[in-house]
């Protein structure tokens, strides 16, 4: 299999799709001709043409929309947010139009679309181009989110999204979009969505982590067993639907849970992660569920690695989830 970084697996999934169904058709902020801001869809301009790959205005809500208008007449749209943190303008179209529109239509139509999104800090992009709004959208109704950590993941991952019958927001860790690197199948690859991995097998305590920050919950992780404590790290990668049988099933064993994620720690996805296993295995918790997150504060540039939830910060949650219980 070929060796591929994020970006180039979320290209080739891309390719593959718009080649599978000519019906896929990409809208964007520079998507086109320079290949977007992190040449995510570099050359496939080139390929698919300005009819299929159309570089738009800087106006997010215009972009969703016309998105949205495009999937009613049977369209794929696939319509990139340069960052996360510039989507507040199109929150109106994704919450009250798309997610709504198997709903009010009483099922006769869906609104069959990805909107893709770069996620996280770790970049030095400061408060505008760091956040990781995942939590907004898990609780909107009518939408699945997606946030890969591999580039394998992100290729079958994507892929399944695509052909989705309804709107996926599709979470990309930029952190990560050329550091994460590996083997990557060719050609027509695509993984379930709903579904989490097991990353790391142990006994002691159970990690939740997704996007960028499973590699430092998995670097935790290892640090932990140099004393003692071995640590199960569970790879969310769909986070709505959230795979709560992994979950549970591990929790059952550990007695202990540890999440861990960027986004601030107040409402965040954290809480509802503890209350769903709380609700379902209380009695087999041997300590207090411990969320390990961003602060409630807006992301900061000097201090950003002091902000995000490191191996730093994990290591002494994972040993005190053990200790406690």
């Amino acid at each position: 299999m070929p060796q591929m970084n994020m970006v180039q697996a979320i290209n080739d999934a891309l390719r593959q799709e718009m080649r599978r169904n000519d019906r896929v058709v990409l809208l964007g902020e520079d998507v086109g001709k320079v290949g977007g801001v992190f040449r995510v869809t570099q050359q496939l301009f080139d390929e698919f043409g300005e009819d299929r790959v159309i570089d738009t205005p800087l106006s997010e809500g215009g972009i969703i929309g016309c998105a949205v208008g495009m999937a009613l007449y049977g369209l794929v749209p696939v319509p990139e947010i340069q960052f996360a943190d510039f989507i507040w303008p199109a929150y109106d179209q994704i919450v009250n139009e798309l997610a709504k529109m198997r709903y009010r239509s009483g099922g006769d139509h869906s609104a069959k679309m990805v909107i893709r999104a770069p996620v996280g800090g770790g970049i030095r992009g400061g408060h505008y181009h760091s956040q990781h709004p995942e939590a907004h959208f898990i609780h909107v109704p009518g939408l699945k989110v997606v946030c890969p950590s591999s580039p394998i993941d992100a290729k079958g991952l994507l892929t399944s999204a695509i052909r989705d019958p309804d709107p996926v927001l599709f979470l990309e860790p930029k952190r990560i979009y050329r550091a994460a690197k590996g083997e990557v199948p060719a050609g027509d690859f695509a993984l379930p969505l709903g579904t989490a991995a097991v990353v790391r097998s142990g006994s002691d305590v159970t990690v939740l982590a997704y996007g960028a920050m499973l590699y430092e919950a998995v670097d935790a992780a290892t640090k932990a067993a140099q004393q003692g404590v071995e640590a199960e790290v569970i790879d969310l990668r769909t986070l709505w639907p959230v795979d709560i049988d992994t979950i549970v099933s591990s929790v059952r064993k550990t007695g202990r849970l540890v999440v861990v994620h960027e986004a601030p720690r107040t409402c965040g996805f954290g809480a509802e992660l503890c209350s769903l296993v709380t609700e379902r295995v209380f009695y087999h918790l041997q300590s207090p569920p411990i969320r390990v997150t961003g602060f409630d504060t807006p992301f900061p540039y000097a201090l950003e690695m002091d902000y995000l939830p490191l191996s730093n910060r994990i290591l002494p949650a994972l040993l005190r989830a053990v200790q406690s219980g």
